[in-house]
């Protein structure tokens, strides 16, 4: 029962995850006792408070029930409808109204229909706990198999989805996992950025910034290093006064960090002639907060976003971007998910072509992308 100090998992989500591998495996049985908390604690190594706090959500999600003056005990498995009988496939996704992972949505309901399929979505709220329980809540009532979009800003496996993959349930990832044997199906990230950054310097500009995402996101750090290369390739050096990471407490509202960065920017004396923002909701606020201070885009400063969200092209100055294949991305996760609950075991991590998509605030004339068009084997990366 050892607990990783180094793991950013937060110790009570640690013996969350143990005690459900207990019961998974079959070491804890339904009906049997739970250790006293003062015998957790020991046996964790962790305080009380950590104990209680573990033992109250495995509670609350109904996989232990307590007794009072008994104890706690291991509950009874519920049932569960038949997976071959309901063909259901789970959608887990942070927030419905994400304007990225809505899309996914759409383009797996419209394959989904023509498989025969049923499809139960699921939103965590923006909430790791949650995220957890509608996992698990999806699993109870039977579905063969989950597209997931984790809301893990590091970007790495949680605990839950890393207990799916030790029990070979079938599962697929559209949102960015570095985790080299769990399944996904994403854009070249880091191609993407490439291409947003070389659009900026072939455009004439000296001095191109990088607007990142919070310290500590993997896929920020992915993103930077396409941009690095784009400079290198045009033998640029990278500035480090010309990176600018969203501040920590707009870690879940990007718009607002941006416009943040852009204040920040507005009021320097010597400032990028271009930058290159890590999603289209950072671009967005950082436009709409240099425009307030009476810069201009992009005679000022040039601006190209990461996403393609339809919100871009409502922007007082419309938004050049990095197209993500949306639609594509849905269906060929789809595609992968099925063939894992047919049997395939092996690990697929597919990385579909992005685009850039020319409008406004670079200055350049507009090169619409259409989205309606299917992937080629030029758009796709699949690494087995």
């Amino acid at each position: 029962m050892a607990i990783d100090i180094h793991n950013p998992t937060p110790l009570y989500r640690q013996i969350i995850a143990d005690i459900k591998r207990q019961i998974s495996s079959g070491e804890l049985q339904p009906g049997d006792k739970i250790p006293s908390q003062n015998e957790l604690s020991r046996e964790y190594g962790v305080s009380l408070l950590t104990v209680k706090q573990a033992r109250a959500e495995l509670i609350n999600s109904g996989l232990l029930y307590s007794r009072v003056g008994k104890g706690v005990f291991v509950a009874q498995k519920r049932k569960t409808t038949d997976p071959a009988a309901q063909q259901t496939i789970g959608l887990v996704l942070r927030d419905l109204k994400d304007p990225f992972f809505s899309l996914i949505v759409h383009s797996v309901e419209e394959k989904l229909s023509e498989l025969g399929y049923n499809l139960l979505i699921s939103s965590s709220r923006d909430r790791e706990e949650r995220e957890e329980t509608q996992i698990s809540r999806l699993r109870d009532f039977g579905v063969s198999g989950m597209i997931i979009a984790s809301m893990s800003y590091l970007h790495r496996a949680t605990p839950k989805i890393l207990e799916l993959q030790k029990e070979k349930f079938p599962f697929v990832m559209v949102s960015f996992v570095q985790n080299e044997d769990v399944n996904y199906v994403g854009t070249d990230h880091e191609h993407g950025a490439y291409l947003a950054t070389e659009h900026l310097i072939n455009l004439g500009n000296e001095r191109v910034g990088y607007l990142n995402s919070e310290e500590g996101n993997v896929l920020g750090e992915l993103r930077q290093q396409g941009y690095v290369r784009a400079l290198d390739t045009h033998g640029r050096s990278l500035n480090e006064d010309f990176v600018y990471p969203i501040p920590m407490p707009y870690q879940s509202d990007h718009y607002k960090g941006g416009y943040q960065v852009g204040l920040h920017i507005a009021g320097l004396n010597r400032r990028p002639d271009a930058l290159f923002a890590y999603n289209d909701l950072s671009a967005l606020g950082f436009e709409a907060a240099v425009l307030s201070q009476g810069l201009r885009v992009p005679d000022d400063i040039s601006i190209v976003g990461f996403d393609d969200i339809e919100r871009d092209l409502h922007a007082p100055v419309p938004l050049t971007t990095i197209h993500q294949p949306t639609r594509r991305i849905g269906i060929a996760a789809l595609e992968t998910l099925i063939r894992k609950i047919e049997g395939d075991e092996e690990v697929t991590r597919t990385f579909l072509e992005p685009r850039l998509v020319v409008r406004e605030s670079c200055g350049a004339r507009r090169n619409p992308v259409d989205e309606s068009s299917r992937a080629t084997s030029a758009d796709v990366n699949v690494l087995r």
